[in-house]
């Protein structure tokens, strides 16, 4: 191997994949994709339909990803980890014929993904090519028709563990929050926050809620709660912003 190629896809819409994007699966020699266990089958599928819709031919390799320690402190629980996956790789790229192998990255290889971090493990570093796709951010924004940002106002875009920890990012209007599996906007004093929020961006399945969150607040952990339930998974983001 001496190209590996990041494609963004987007939020699990195969026409979140942009023209380059599609272009990259049809020319890739062979695409390696996750298999995150049982009730996760939906995201292998995904990712095979997407690979559908470009019209690829390349061979698909599976692998399997590995379980984080949840006894580990968590930056030694995500360094392991992220070897264990590079080794996966590496294992899964020695069944690759000749060419380009790309790796589907949901949203975009550059925001909240660790992609390229564990590229960089893989010895012998090969060629890198990223092409970007449409971020949970964007799609967000789009279903709520919201703008990102107030007028000249700043921006921040956390987790939900910084955001459990820290509180409300200091100088910000709106906090668009990622990664976060408990609902960590109940940590927050609701006075004077509006919350946009949204589960299965861009899919069949998406659900959406928002309002003060004082009120929406509660509908949200109800809501997300009963999709997981009932898909086994879920992604979900929002954006929070001060009145």
């Amino acid at each position: 191997m001496t190209e590996l190629w990041l494609v963004g896809i987007g939020t699990g819409n195969p026409d979140h994949v942009t023209l380059e994007g599609r272009a990259a699966l049809r020319d890739a020699a062979a695409v390696l994709i996750p298999r995150k266990g049982a009730g996760k089958e939906d995201l292998a599928h995904l990712r095979e339909a997407i690979l559908r819709a470009a019209d690829s031919n390349a061979r698909v390799i599976p692998f399997d990803m590995p379980v984080r320690d949840e006894s580990l402190p968590y930056a030694e629980r995500v360094a392991r980890w992220h070897d264990a996956i590079a080794l996966r790789w590496q294992a899964a790229l020695e069944q690759a014929p000749d060419g380009p192998v790309a790796l589907l990255v949901w949203g975009d290889p550059g925001l909240y993904d660790s992609t390229l971090r564990i590229a960089a493990r893989l010895p012998g570093a090969p060629r890198v090519r990223v092409v970007p796709g449409i971020t949970a951010l964007q799609a967000l924004t789009a279903a709520h028709a919201i703008p990102f940002n107030t007028v000249n106002g700043a921006v921040s875009v956390t987790t939900g563990r910084r955001l459990r920890e820290g509180g409300w990012p200091e100088g910000a209007e709106t906090a668009v929050v990622m990664l976060d599996g408990q609902c960590s906007f109940r940590a927050l004093e609701p006075a004077g926050l509006r919350i946009w929020w949204g589960g299965f961006l861009g899919m069949p399945e998406q659900v959406l809620e928002s309002g003060p969150l004082a009120e929406a607040g509660p509908r949200i952990v109800e809501t997300r709660a009963a999709a997981r339930a009932r898909h086994g998974w879920i992604m979900d983001t929002y954006l929070l912003r001060r009145a």
